[in-house]
């Protein structure tokens, strides 16, 4: 595969069509239009039919598949052994039961025990500064 000197064609084609242009416009003032293109003419005009080809290749191989790298296969890992099942252990003894919301004494029932309370220990006093 030869060794491209230019990346893109597309000004080498717009150089040569400028120069072409010249050529044509300076062959129909000296000679008319009516005659034949001149040598520097066709060379001109079988240099820009190359350099579209060209381009129209390049195109084409641009747009052809690529060979893409092959993934690297990674060996499947080896299964881990199995885990020994674990030994039974033996049933906590049940707790005591806390007192929950059926067995909550009310506000009612928490007044009176705190009255009681403080008249045995009114009583107490009492008793113990008699004696």
């Amino acid at each position: 595969m030869p060794i491209r000197t230019s990346s893109s064609l597309t000004r080498q084609i717009q150089n040569n069509g400028a120069k072409l242009h010249l050529a044509i416009v300076s062959r129909t003032q000296t000679l008319g239009a009516d005659q034949p293109p001149s040598e520097q003419e066709q060379a001109l005009l079988d240099e820009r039919r190359a350099l579209k080809e060209t381009r129209a290749q390049r195109l084409a191989q641009a747009k052809a598949p690529k060979a893409k790298a092959v993934a690297a296969v990674k060996p499947p890992k080896v299964p881990k052994a199995p885990k020994a099942p674990k030994a039974a252990k033996e049933p906590k003894a049940p707790k005591d039961a806390k007192a929950g919301k059926a067995n909550k004494p009310s506000r009612a029932e928490k007044v009176t025990k705190k009255a009681e309370s403080l008249e045995a220990a009114r009583r107490a006093t009492k008793k113990s500064a008699k004696t």
